[in-house]
């Protein structure tokens, strides 16, 4: 069985207006079902859910430290443009942590277990 971290913005930290006008709890209930979808095709998924960037760093090396894992999926909040110093932040500690693993992106959360299996 492959292990899969999932990584992206906490809910929290980010305005309605950018998530559809939805709810911080609204949109943390869709991402469950989303890796609740990817546990469904064989996967063991871990969430890593980070803020803007004044702890990212260190939640998602407490993640990678844990355990290893196959593939990092890096969510569509992450990579936006206005993220982009935290982007190259967090895939650098997933480089230095999880060299063995294979990256990937979705584009929303509704494609995230498309892209975990274009590599697993």
């Amino acid at each position: 069985m492959s292990a899969v971290l999932v990584l992206g913005l906490d809910p929290q930290f980010v305005s309605p207006e950018r998530m559809g006008g939805f709810s911080p709890a609204v949109v943390r209930a869709y991402l469950e079902a989303q890796i609740q979808r990817i546990g469904g095709l064989g996967h063991e998924v871990e969430s890593c859910l980070v803020d803007f960037g004044e702890t990212a760093e260190r939640v998602l090396t407490e993640h990678l430290r844990k355990r290893t894992f196959d593939c990092v999926m890096i969510g569509a909040g992450v990579r936006a443009e206005e993220q982009l110093l935290l982007f190259e932040k967090l895939l650098n500690v997933v480089h230095v942590l999880a060299p063995r693993a294979k990256i990937c992106f979705n584009s929303s959360p509704a494609d995230s277990a498309e892209a975990v299996q274009r590599w697993l």
